[in-house]
């Protein structure tokens, strides 16, 4: 397995780990602190398994299939969580509404859908540009609602620091990836419109 396979696969661990810190019942000391910094290194294997591949000719089926997976699962299962742990903080600056998440993970499994069809036609679906961007809106947006649950856990001068700002900067990020999120599911489904237009 070379070098890009494995960064996908390692975030699959990642996002465990990521929830585990997010759900565990018991006190976990620095628990979102954690979660922030396992999910900025999941981010960072998003970014370096496609720039290896693509630098050292190490593209395979596998990775075009199993990368935007890693992200899917990564960025559904951190809005999901969201969900939860916002709701359960009475004054959290931030609520992540439910129906934008059914938005994200809408589309997602569609595009999931969509490629799965596509594979069992021989054609194999590559991520676009566009699905790229919304996949980095979606990783700015989760690193906010981190920011602005961890930041509890830091010492007063970045709380004063964060406080007159962080707040609305996450609120518009969030509606920025469910934009994107949109629009990019969009646009997929109509320039592969043909996939599942020739079964109808």
């Amino acid at each position: 397995m070379n070098l890009p396979n494995k960064l996908t696969l390692s975030r699959f661990g990642l996002t465990v780990v990521f929830l585990w810190l997010m759900f565990w019942p018991s006190v976990v000391p620095w628990r979102y602190t954690l979660a922030l910094g396992f999910f900025c290194l999941a981010g960072i294997t998003d970014f370096l398994d496609g720039r290896i591949a693509r630098s050292r000719n190490l593209i395979t089926s596998f990775g075009i299939l199993m990368d935007p997976l890693a992200d899917k699962i990564m960025t559904c299962s951190a809005f999901i969580a969201f969900v939860e742990s916002t709701h359960q903080q009475p004054g959290a600056p931030v609520k992540l509404g439910a129906w934008m998440v059914v938005v994200i993970v809408a589309r997602e499994l569609a595009i999931t859908g969509l490629r799965l069809l596509a594979a069992s036609k021989n054609v194999i679906l590559a991520a676009e540009r566009y699905g790229k961007h919304k996949t980095i809106s979606q990783i700015v947006a989760i690193i906010a609602l981190l920011v602005v649950q961890a930041r509890g856990e830091w010492p007063g001068r970045i709380q004063d620091f964060l406080a007159p700002w962080v707040g609305g900067f996450t609120r518009a990020c969030l509606w920025l990836t469910v934009a994107l999120t949109s629009i990019s599911g969009i646009i997929y489904l109509w320039r592969n419109r043909s996939l599942y237009l020739d079964d109808l």
